[in-house]
């Protein structure tokens, strides 16, 4: 969106700042309206919809909680949750301000402001929105709902745009819960095999005796309680997708049944000489790096060339910044309809301690844990009180020591010096060795 097509809503009990505003933008957006008085947001918001909101974090009256611009953000995100926020401040609150773009405000300007960068923070503001609406309409993920809008999942579905209408074998790659069987069902989905059958199998799960009559059938009579001929996997995802999950557990042995089925193309059922050819996209996952699967002992070399011609990671949900509160929410009007409970509105604490958990169970255990939340919620707010984490959960420190990669270990250190510090910004840059400006950006970047 330009920002000349822009509608403005400005809102401060000031008539200075209210005028000041309004000649500024005036020659440059389509509409600016102004207003004194942010009781009246309720009937401005319900007859119009603007695209920025510029908001005063200070208000005489109404609601004497010393954040009166976090009370009207939050109004605001209830009503118009698409709309862009940005908080008007003095100097002395930037604490307050930097809290009000974790609770959901686009940006801030800080008194005495400079008019030309308050209007190139709204040209990009609206520049930004347009970018993600079109991240929000990828084609990778038509038919199955997989919800994120973070960097690092984006790139994912990028993958899968890429790869999707080839036959190219594909192997994902990623910790348990983090949706690797989704991603393959993606993959099927905007394949050109989408009319096709979809099916998927635990190898992992398979025992040695069931693996072959599992995946390659059998005829009457191969072996006790074989009372009637019985289709293998591969053979009923004829023409379609095959989906191996965990096939790093398998072993050595069933590996090498693989091979040759992968080799030949076809299959001969237990108990029949009859070679029947397939015709199936093969898609494999497992949650084992890479370099596990390199160990020769462990994973056939020749086997993985052969199933992974195209590698997915699925990224953590540690990673994934904003797509916690994505997620949490979208659980928490799942688990409100099943269970007749709610509707729910969630504490800035509750979405806090959410975001600070290492999720070593990723996007699987976050379901659990809203799940197990509204089932034991007494009231309408959820706060942090509400939220627990099981013994099984609970084991995030360990999750946190294997992840040695420079921005795990910066996101972990950060959040150590200011919950040391109890919040105080300047205090926790000081024992980091960086500026407070430098600490503000890093905070932004990893969503805390």
């Amino acid at each position: 969106m330009q920002l000349k097509d822009a509608k403005i809503l400005v809102i401060d009990d000031d008539i200075d700042v209210l005028t000041a505003l309004r000649l500024l933008l005036k020659p440059f957006v389509a509409e600016i309206t102004v207003e004194k008085k942010p009781g009246n947001l309720s009937s401005l918001l319900s007859g119009n919809k603007y695209d920025v909101i510029i908001l005063d974090m200070n208000f005489n009256g109404l609601v004497n909680t010393g954040n009166e611009g976090i009370f009207w953000l939050n109004k605001i995100k209830e009503t118009a949750p698409e709309t862009d926020v940005i908080l008007i401040t003095a100097y002395g609150d930037i604490d307050l301000a930097i809290r009000s773009l974790k609770e959901g405000a686009s940006d801030f300007i800080v008194k005495p402001w400079q008019n030309q960068k308050v209007i190139e923070s709204i040209k990009e503001m609206l520049q930004n929105r347009k970018k993600q609406n079109s991240k929000s309409v990828k084609p990778s993920v038509v038919g199955t709902k997989i919800i994120g809008e973070s960097e690092e999942l984006q790139q994912v579905f990028s993958k899968v745009k890429k790869v999707a209408p080839t036959d190219a074998n594909i192997l994902i790659l990623g910790e348990n819960g983090t949706g690797k069987d989704l991603i393959a069902k993606a993959i099927h989905e905007n394949s050109n095999r989408q009319t096709m059958p979809f099916v998927k199998v635990d190898v992992g799960a398979l025992t040695s005796s069931l693996f072959e009559s599992e995946l390659f059938g059998y005829k009457k009579g191969a072996f006790t309680d074989a009372r009637e001929d019985r289709k293998g996997r591969f053979e009923a995802a004829q023409g379609g997708t095959l989906f191996l999950d965990e096939i790093g557990n398998i072993s050595l042995r069933q590996q090498a049944r693989l091979l040759t089925v992968l080799q030949n193309r076809h299959i001969t059922p237990l108990g029949s000489n009859e070679v029947i050819p397939i015709d199936i996209r093969l898609i494999c996952a497992t949650n084992l790096d890479i370099s596990e699967l390199s160990d020769e002992s462990k994973f056939r070399k020749d086997l993985i060339y052969r199933i992974n011609t195209v590698d997915l990671t699925m990224p953590p949900l540690r990673d994934r910044g904003t797509d916690v509160t994505l997620l949490a929410k979208y659980f928490l009007e799942v688990y409100s309809k099943k269970y007749s409970k709610g509707p729910f509105k969630l504490d800035p604490a509750f979405l806090k301690k959410l975001k600070s958990h290492a999720f070593p169970g990723n996007v699987r255990e976050l379901q659990f844990v809203i799940e197990r939340t509204v089932i034991m919620a007494d009231a309408m707010l959820l706060t942090e009180k509400d939220l627990s984490f099981s013994a099984l959960e609970n084991n995030h420190g360990s999750a946190e020591i294997d992840d040695m990669r420079l921005e795990t270990v910066e996101k972990n250190t950060i959040l150590k010096v200011i919950d040391k510090n109890k919040g105080n910004i300047s205090k926790s840059a000081k024992e980091l060795g960086i500026t407070r400006a430098a600490l503000y950006r890093r905070l932004e970047k990893y969503d805390l």
